[in-house]
């Protein structure tokens, strides 16, 4: 989709006037001031470009207030009196346009008009502006830091002493600079920064580029000034003042990287210095571009909404997202800091090198970066086991793309809330998987070349999704069509086609089915002797196939499909791309089974007849080692899927795990536990006393070898460890009496030692959990959580005391997150999430957001992390018609605020699909239950 439209221009009185609809009346958008504003539409007009910004920031700590000036230079495209730029909360003191040798095009002040709800300001300059001239924009500006987690705004810690320090940190992205300065903020406006801070003496301040010097300017004041950074967009602009400590390192090409924190959490710095320089040296070869930067700063905000931000050289992270404890953090949080790290170091390539034109097309940003996490933790950190944490990442993705809210990867977004909501499982998850499906495709060669052509087309510029399909094939000769698997003709015969296991394929039509249209497709498999029909559909979790709307919401769908298949007959798999709705392949030889999907390379739900069924849910009893660990995550999963929708009958499904006794890799085993425990979870919400006791007997009768195996220490791989904090916390949750008298053993014992002893760190949670259970246990953890000075162990400390069984004890937890002092207002979602979760604070979270709704708001802007997860957090753990109605009518309440927000659909949806798994399943359930226990 192009940026900028074309724009008409017309004269207006004595000075022009540009306004991208001649046909819009005057009083559609009138200024503050109540006269015209010159622009109507969300976007910036074209005619004026930014080349550089000289901008002056001086946050004051003790007033919490800032005050700045920025001098921009322009590129002006067509005459005009007018510039339009972004500006949001910002006090404009001064505003004067200057030649380009710097002198005032006139003496009077000139007028500021401002258009409050479409963040823009507008100045008007009595003499025209010349096409092909240079002229700089002054402003002189302030505004109070501010209160949330975007623009310039303050943030706080203390100190083991029990000081309050406050400092002042920036998040931008997506459309957060126009809190900050005035700019024009958005992402094709690419220009350089040359950025001075001032400060006190007892503070440091960093930005996107290395210091240059340090000017001391009287008062107790300094002022620090910075290199001038390379073109950049203007969300990843970035500025810090803090009392932060580092630890530093460098790279073998010379990149100083840097981790920084609050100064009495600097021990917990040094696995993100270790991991960020391996992975950036990682990604200069991957990319085989250098980083460009002089330095990279990875800094952790003690005040932060979601996980991390990738601005160019100053990368901003949550804690949890970047501190590592070896003394207290598990190996799922070694895990996650990595990834986060693998991140944001990707996106200085994918995002900040190369910058999509807009934001409907984010998830080149975000999808990459997802994937590129698991390509560089593969290839630096194979003991991390990424890949099997790879699986649940597509897997999530199927879950949001199955519901009919879903959205194409690739969606229309104008005004800030749909920017923000474009920050979502599609962009992040969904992008990794079809990417991940597109490098198999290609071949790990192929791929990488082709995003290497991407990166060095598009360096410091911007792109749009057909740019990367374009770039991924090179041209090459007949000869190497004929030979190479990864090229386009370059004769007209075959021409834009990529040859595949004998085919010819269109590279773009064919990822053009992936990301302009929703959904995920499900492939339908009959065996027929050597023939194999194969079908396509798109895959909905909620609608019934006899429903009227069926047909409809099918209408239209249609992927081009990459099939992969093993057979019992076949070491190598079989490849095939179905572009029509059926077809019809012929196997070498009769075969027992087939397995569609190898590994879950690809992005598509499959479903066997019953004959195929029954053949793999046959192999997995007698030979489950037959396929891979990846190969039986994904039938047990898709199985379980198709169940949801319907389409499977739960028997099936349940006999398909049957065989998990004989299993003994993590990720098929919690694949299969966790849809059980989920299970589990809605009949107990919803009271059905005989279902949830003989659920729970099953599930510790059936899984308690696994369960009896597991020791409380940190021996073991990343796998075993991931699996001994699952089942252990499932297992005393289910009050399993040997997990609950371990981990009050485990418990007591802490307790005696003041806190001193290391407990396990993958059974940390489990056993808190087992200690909040009784009045003194969860005042002493709330006494802990308090205290503590790491944000990861505060988690676990959360997590624990929001598994009380006690209401009111889960009313405090939530007053005090309202409150942001004890409990930080960041950790305000998670903690409402956490306490709807459980069965007694169920109701208890939602009304609590009822009520407090429009304080929430102010906390977590619309369309933001923070509020849809919120949302998504408390209605979809309901599972009844009037739970549904009441959900509605809230919502319905407050129209004009949601009305924008896909995540209610989204939420809505869930619900509904909640209602109808219990209407299709549970008397299945509660049979297939009575049959195995008797």
């Amino acid at each position: 989709m192009h940026l900028l439209l074309i724009i008409l221009l017309f004269l207006e009185s004595q000075f022009c006037v540009q306004s991208s609809d001649s046909n819009s009346s005057a009083d559609d958008n009138l200024a503050t001031n109540g006269l015209p504003f010159p622009w109507s539409k969300l976007r910036l007009p074209n005619y004026i470009v930014p080349v550089h910004y000289h901008l002056l920031i001086h946050p004051n700590l003790t007033t919490l207030k800032f005050s700045g000036s920025v001098k921009i230079e322009i590129d002006v495209k067509n005459n005009t009196n007018w510039v339009v730029l972004h500006s949001k909360n910002l006090k404009i003191f001064t505003a004067t346009v200057l030649d380009e040798h710097e002198a005032h095009l006139s003496d009077k002040v000139l007028s500021v008009l401002e258009y409050p709800a479409h963040e823009q300001i507008a100045i008007f300059s009595p003499k025209i502006l010349t096409s092909g001239e240079r002229y700089f924009l002054y402003l002189e500006f302030g505004a109070p830091l501010s209160d949330g987690f975007y623009g310039f705004y303050k943030s706080t810690y203390r100190t083991k002493a029990g000081e309050t320090r406050v400092l002042a940190s920036t998040h931008f992205e997506p459309t957060s600079a126009r809190m900050a300065l005035p700019c024009f903020d958005e992402p094709i406006f690419k220009a350089n920064y040359t950025v001075r801070i001032r400060r006190g003496p007892s503070h440091i301040a960093l930005s996107n580029m290395p210091l240059e010097q340090t000017v001391e300017i009287g008062n107790g004041l300094f002022e620090d000034q910075f290199e001038v950074s390379v073109k950049m967009s203007s969300y990843l602009l970035a500025f810090i003042v803090c009392d932060f400590r580092s630890v530093s390192g460098m790279t073998a090409t010379g990149i100083n990287i840097s981790i920084y924190a609050v100064p009495e959490k600097w021990h917990q710095t040094h696995y993100a210095l270790e991991a960020a320089l391996r992975l950036l040296e990682f990604y200069e070869q991957y990319f085989n571009i250098l980083y460009p930067l002089p330095k990279m700063d990875l800094i952790a905000i003690p005040d932060f909404q979601s996980g991390a931000m990738e601005n160019w050289g100053l990368t901003t992270y949550r804690e949890t997202s970047l501190l590592y404890d070896p003394e207290i953090s598990s190996a799922s949080d070694k895990l996650w800091v990595t990834l986060v790290i693998g991140h944001e170091l990707a996106h200085q390539w994918f995002g900040n090198l190369v910058t999509m034109e807009w934001w409907n097309d984010i998830w080149l940003n975000e999808g990459f970066a997802r994937y590129m996490e698991f390509v560089s933790l593969e290839a630096v950190y194979p003991e991390l086991k990424v890949e099997d944490h790879f699986l649940d990442t597509c897997f999530g993705a199927i879950g949001r793309d199955s519901l009919n809210s879903s959205r194409p990867i690739s969606s229309l977004a104008e005004n800030p809330t749909q920017i923000k909501e474009m920050f979502d499982t599609v962009s992040y998850d969904k992008g990794a998987c079809i990417l991940h499906m597109l490098r198999n495709f290609l071949t790990n060669e192929g791929f990488q070349s082709g995003i290497i052509r991407y990166l060095r087309r598009f360096r410091y510029s911007n792109a749009r999704n057909e740019d990367l399909w374009d770039s991924l094939i090179k041209t090459c000769s007949e000869e190497d069509f004929t030979a190479g698997e990864y090229c386009y003709s370059s004769t007209q015969a075959t021409k834009n086609a990529y040859r595949f296991a004998g085919e010819h394929i269109d590279l773009k039509k064919m990822m053009y089915t992936w990301t302009l249209q929703k959904g995920i497709p499900m492939v339908t498999v009959r065996r027929q002797g050597r023939k194999l029909y194969v079908g396509q559909e798109r895959f909905l979790k909620i609608v019934l196939p006899n429903d009227p709307s069926w047909n409809s919401l099918q209408e239209g769908y249609l992927w081009h499909i990459p099939l992969a298949y093993k057979t019992s007959h076949s070491e190598h798999e079989m490849k095939h791309v179905l572009t029509t709705k059926s077809d019809v392949l012929t196997l070498d030889e009769e075969v027992d089974w087939v397995k569609l999907n190898t590994d879950m390379n690809g992005y598509y739900i499959v479903h066997y007849d019953e004959e195929g069924w029954n053949a793999l849910t046959e192999l997995l009893r007698v030979n489950h080692t037959a396929l891979s660990f990846k190969d039986r995550a994904s039938l047990i999963h898709n199985a379980f899927q198709l169940v949801t929708a319907g389409r499977l009958s739960l028997y099936r499904a349940l006999d398909l795990i049957g065989y998990l006794k004989s299993e003994t890799h993590n990720v098929p085993l919690l694949q299969g536990l966790g849809y059980l425990q989920s299970f589990y979870k809605l009949i107990e919400k919803r009271n059905i006393a005989d279902v949830t006791h003989n659920l729970k007997t099953y599930i510790l009768q059936y899984f308690r070898n696994v369960i009896d195996k597991q020791t409380w220490g940190d021996d073991g791989t990343v796998s075993d460890r991931r699996l001994r904090e699952e089942v252990l916390s499932l297992a005393c949750d289910f009050n399993y009496p040997p997990c609950l008298e371990k981990a009050k053993q485990l418990y007591d014992s802490w307790v005696e030692s003041n806190g001193t002893i290391s407990l396990p760190t993958d059974v940390s949670e489990t056993v808190y959990m087992v200690g909040a259970q009784d009045d003194s246990g969860w005042a002493y953890l709330l006494e802990k959580y308090v205290v503590s000075m790491c944000e990861t162990e505060k988690s676990k400390f959360l997590s624990a005391l929001a598994s009380s069984k006690d209401s009111k004890k889960l009313s405090r937890l939530l007053q005090l997150g309202m409150g942001g002092t004890v409990i930080k207002t960041q950790n305000l979602p998670s903690l409402i999430y956490m306490v709807a979760r459980n069965p007694v604070g169920h109701f208890l979270a939602w009304d609590f957001v009822k009520i407090h709704w429009n304080e929430l708001v102010e906390k977590f802007p619309l369309g933001s992390f923070g509020i849809r997860n919120i949302i998504v957090g408390t209605v979809t753990q309901f599972s009844s018609t009037e739970e549904l109605r009441e959900v509605e009518d809230f919502f319905k309440s407050i129209t004009e605020q949601v009305s924008q927000l896909r995540v209610i659909q989204v939420a809505t949806e869930n619900v509904e699909k909640n209602i109808m798994w219990l209407a299709r399943n549970l008397e299945t359930m509660r049979t297939w239950l009575q049959q195995r226990l008797n």
